[in-house]
């Protein structure tokens, strides 16, 4: 009898449990995991950033001296080249490049190239801010994208698969794809003229009356 008693009470703690455990689900995390920045490369240097010229050229300071750095592997639109027009996504690259490299609060460094130089003297280096590669940002934006002038091939593979994600931008439409211009406002129309009315004729003399 005491045995019953006492098997009464475990058997409903143990239905409990049961139960309790069936109704349980575990919960994951599907988001997926982001991919942390890799440290900034030893041979990278500080430098501070006094013009954009474009979205892939700016003007830097490095080793006290002002030099043109070109952003290696990628080419974005045109904005003032001799021969071509304002292409699309040009400007909005331009912005894009001053709006990072010209924050004060940001650090940038450049890591040159293998060919550090090319035939205009420019250097040609990877672009970072903090810890970031810059080239990264405007691929992912649409507002690059790559091109290949070896030796200069370092981090391709990489920079691929940022550019095969990418939707916006010049990857929004087959005009822009293609280098499509920038379409130019046409003025306004100079308001005509208004022509000035004709002046009233003077009344007739009226005859007096003697």
């Amino acid at each position: 009898m005491l045995q019953k008693k006492f098997l009464k009470p475990f058997a409903a703690s143990l239905l409990f449990f049961s139960l309790l455990a069936g109704s349980f689900t575990p919960t994951f995390n599907n988001e997926p995991t982001q991919i942390a920045e890799a440290a900034l490369p030893k041979t990278a240097t500080k430098v501070t950033v006094n013009e954009v010229v474009d979205g892939d050229t700016v003007k830097v300071t490095y080793n006290g001296k002002v030099e043109t750095v070109c952003v290696i592997l990628i080419d974005t639109l045109e904005t003032k080249h001799p021969d071509k027009c304002v292409q699309l996504y040009g400007p909005e690259a331009t912005a894009y490049t001053k709006k990072y490299l010209l924050d004060k609060s940001k650090t940038v460094s450049i890591e040159l190239g293998v060919q550090q130089r090319d035939k205009y003297g420019r250097l040609l280096t990877y672009v970072y801010i903090n810890e970031t590669m810059f080239k990264k940002l405007l691929l992912q934006n649409g507002l690059a994208r790559i091109a290949v002038y070896p030796p200069n091939t370092q981090y391709l593979d990489e920079l691929k698969a940022v550019e095969a994600k990418a939707k916006s931008g010049i990857w929004s439409s087959k005009n822009a794809t293609n280098g499509g211009c920038v379409p130019t406002k046409k003025p306004a129309p100079a308001p005509k003229p208004v022509p000035k009315s004709a002046p009233k004729p003077a009344p007739a003399p009226t005859k007096e009356s003697f």
